[in-house]
């Protein structure tokens, strides 16, 4: 969206990512989405008296993951309480880092070629999770409030953009971008549903070139979908309140997604706010070069050369293609591509069943063998199938796994022989001497009508290219 009158939106995005660690962040409790309510609790993630935390390791190996993913340079860091009463924190306040995170710096490049600048990567713990029960969902107006305190004491990294974005669109990219980034380092599953992934908005606007504005800070958005629209409505609704003579609070804002719009939480907190003062029951935590090197050593190749790896693959690529490599590369899809065109498939072919019919089945792919999806489509591309048989086949192979010839072979998938579809076309062209006139006159967008009759008459047996040659044939 552009803003009216010449104002610019300017944001920059804090988002807050579980880490896939087996226990909790100071604790041994179990890190595990979807358990009954408080059964992932102990003493220590309770904040009861006496209880001392202990660093889990494995988080701390995710985020060094993570801030060389970004680029960003991994140092000594401290922990620190932040102090703050929420009924889901129970020890009232947070274990975080601070003035000395454990990545600082760094940036990561979108797709578009833009670059967002990253400030900082650090460790903290989640906190629990409350639910409303009664009006609007919210606490306000509540009948009574439910605590569940599993979540307390997950491992985050939250990881701080600089304000650099300056769109909805952009800010959608990067953190479409850094989730794949997040996923692919095995720091994360990304699962925003699941609130594994979460992001808080900054947005302000300012005329082009002036100073900053004042920001307002938009919580916990679990959608790309939902931050694309928030940032877009509270850019407007400050633009708006200036040029009514208004002045925008520095606060924080929640998003109703079924009204489409923010509205005021609280006044936004300062880091004074919060006292900070080093956790005095942690060590500083310095990792040393070696562990340093093993960690970026043992990182895969990330989203962005994954996708140029797959489109150098591409003589002359097109938008579509393109399109389809985006796809392919964000669901991991990249293998059954790879292993397809090695084996002599059609580059166009792949991307497109693999961008649509796997993306469609992306839970089935346990189902699928590189092998079985190869098949499929040389059987496809050597017209043994037609596009709709194949698109059958691969719907029964992400189900339930098997051969691709022996499902072909079980639903009667065999093609016309070259008397049989002669024989069907011309009678199709004896019923539509209307419509095949205008094809013979050079109407080509006429052959996907006869192609659709022909495909109807033989129940999908025919092959697409063999109607056209044959309709060409004919002219």
């Amino acid at each position: 969206m552009k803003l009216p009158n010449g104002w610019e939106m300017v944001v920059g995005l804090e988002v807050h990512t579980e880490l896939k660690t087996a226990s909790k962040m100071f604790c041994g409790c179990a890190n595990s989405f979807g358990s009954e309510p408080n059964t992932n609790t102990c003493p220590v993630c309770l904040g009861l008296p006496g209880s001392l935390p202990v660093l889990n390791e494995r988080a701390v190996e995710f985020a060094m993951a993570i801030g060389a993913a970004l680029h960003s340079t991994i140092s000594p860091s401290t922990f620190h309480r932040k102090n703050y009463f929420y009924p889901d924190m129970p020890k009232d306040f947070q274990i975080s880092q601070y003035d000395l995170p454990i990545n600082s710096g760094g940036y990561l490049d979108l797709p578009d070629g833009s670059r967002v600048s990253i400030e900082r990567a650090h460790l903290e713990e989640d906190t629990g999770k409350s639910t409303h029960l009664g009006g609007s969902g919210r606490i306000h107006g509540a009948d009574r409030s439910l605590v569940d305190y599993n979540r307390s004491g997950v491992p985050l990294v939250e990881i701080v953009s600089g304000p650099d974005i300056r769109s909805s669109d952009q800010a959608r990219a990067y953190a479409s971008e850094l989730r794949g980034i997040l996923i692919a380092t095995g720091a994360s599953d990304g699962r925003m549903e699941e609130g594994s992934m979460r992001i808080d908005a900054n947005v302000s606007v300012r005329k082009a070139n002036a100073p900053f504005g004042t920001r307002c800070e938009i919580k916990n958005l679990n959608s790309l979908r939902s931050l694309g629209r928030a940032i877009d409505h509270e850019a407007l609704r400050q633009v708006e309140v200036i040029e009514d003579g208004g002045v925008i609070r520095q606060e924080t804002r929640h998003w109703d997604e079924n009204l489409g719009e923010t509205s005021t939480m609280r006044t936004k907190e300062e880091a004074e706010d919060y006292r900070y003062f080093r956790e005095p029951d942690l060590v500083d935590l310095a990792p040393d070069q070696a562990w340093q090197d093993r960690v970026r050593a043992s990182l895969p190749p990330m989203p962005a050369e994954r996708r140029r790896t797959l489109a150098d693959r591409l003589t002359d690529p097109t938008e579509a293609q393109l399109d389809a490599v985006e796809v392919v590369i964000d669901l991991g899809l990249e293998p059954w591509v790879h292993s397809a065109l090695d084996r002599g498939a059609d580059i166009t072919l792949a991307l497109a069943r693999a961008a649509n019919e796997l993306a469609a089945g992306i839970d089935g792919l346990v189902n699928l063998t590189l092998d079985a999806f190869t098949q499929t489509l040389l059987m496809e591309q050597r017209g043994e199938l037609s596009a709709t048989q194949a698109k059958t086949v691969l719907g029964e192979l992400l189900a339930s796994g098997g051969d691709p010839a022996a499902i072909a072979a079980a639903k009667g998938f065999e093609q016309l022989s070259s008397d049989s579809l002669g024989a069907t076309v011309a009678k199709l062209i004896e019923q539509h001497p209307d419509e095949w006139a205008r094809f013979r006159d050079g109407d080509e967008k006429l052959a996907q009508f006869f192609i659709g009759l022909v495909m109807k008459s033989t129940k999908g047996q025919a092959n697409g290219k063999a109607v056209i040659a044959e309709l060409h044939a004919r002219r």
